[in-house]
C-alpha cells in the first residue's frame, strides 16, 4: 500500500474530506471500443444539463463548497469533475487520451468525484494530500503552468504533482505506464466509497488488464 495521508490543516477546514485510492499493475492501450460505449452512456446523462442545475449536484457542489472554504473562486480554477460536465454540457465529446486516463474520466463521471491518476514510477511516497502553499505551481497536463495556492494538492518528496482542477505532467499516465495509483476525492465523507473502488477495480481489471490490486480509504 502506498503512504497517502490527509494533511491536518486540509481535514480542519474540510472535514468531511476523504480520499479512495486503487494501486495496480495495468496494460495500458491507446483505445478500448467496449469502454468508450460505456462512456458514451455515461456522457448521455449530461447531454443538455443546463450548468446552473449541475452545480447542485452534490458532489460537485462540496467541491465548490471547498474551495471558497479554502479562499479560492470555484469559476477560476473549476473542479476537474465539474469539467467533464460542463463539457459534457456544451455538446462537446471527451478527449480520448487513452484507456487507464478513459477510465479515470469514466469513474469520474459515474461519481462526480473529482478523480486522477499517476504513474506510480514518477512519484516518490509518501503522499500528502494538502493545501497548496502560495508561489506553488506545476506544469498541468495540456494546460501549462498552474498555479495551486489554496488548491487541494497531492505532494510527495518531490513536490505537488496533482490536485482536484488539474494533475501535472510529471506523474501523468502514459501509453508505457504499467504501475499506477488512482485517487477518487470525495469531499463527503466515505459513505458510498468502497462501491466506487470496487467499480473502478472492475474497470481497470476489464479493460486495461489489471494486477497486483490494492485499494484503500484515506481519511
Amino acid at each position: 500500500m502506498i503512504d497517502l495521508n490527509i494533511a491536518p490543516e486540509l481535514k480542519t477546514v474540510i472535514p468531511t474530506v476523504a480520499v479512495g485510492c486503487i494501486a495496480a499493475t495495468v496494460l495500458n492501450s491507446d483505445h478500448d471500443e467496449s469502454l468508450w460505449r460505456e462512456i458514451d452512456a455515461a456522457t448521455a446523462r449530461f447531454r443538455g444539463v443546463a450548468m446552473d442545475e449541475a452545480r447542485k449536484l452534490p458532489p460537485i457542489k462540496a467541491l465548490r463548497d471547498a474551495y471558497r472554504a479554502l479562499g479560492n473562486d470555484p469559476t477560476r480554477y473549476r473542479g476537474s469533475n465539474e469539467a467533464l460536465v460542463r463539457r459534457i454540457s456544451q455538446g462537446k465529446d471527451l478527449y480520448r487520451v487513452n484507456t487507464v486516463v478513459d477510465i479515470n474520466n469514466l469513474v469520474s463521471l459515474e461519481t462526480l468525484h473529482s478523480a486522477g491518476t499517476f504513474d506510480v514510477e514518477h512519484v516518490s511516497p509518501p503522499i500528502t494530500f494538502r493545501i497548496g502553499q502560495p508561489g506553488e505551481s506545476y506544469s498541468g497536463i495540456g494546460r501549462g503552468e498552474i498555479k495551486i495556492e489554496g488548491l487541494p494538492v497531492f505532494t510527495d518528496q518531490l513536490g505537488p504533482f496533482g490536485s482536484t482542477t488539474s494533475d501535472s505532467e510529471r506523474a501523468m499516465i502514459r501509453l508505457g505506464t504499467t504501475r499506477i495509483m488512482m485517487v477518487i476525492i470525495s469531499f463527503l465523507g466515505t459513505e458510498g466509497m468502497e462501491g466506487v473502488l470496487a467499480r473502478a477495480t472492475g474497470l481497470l481489471t476489464q479493460f486495461a488488464a489489471a494486477s497486483r490490486i490494492e485499494r484503500w480509504v484515506a481519511e
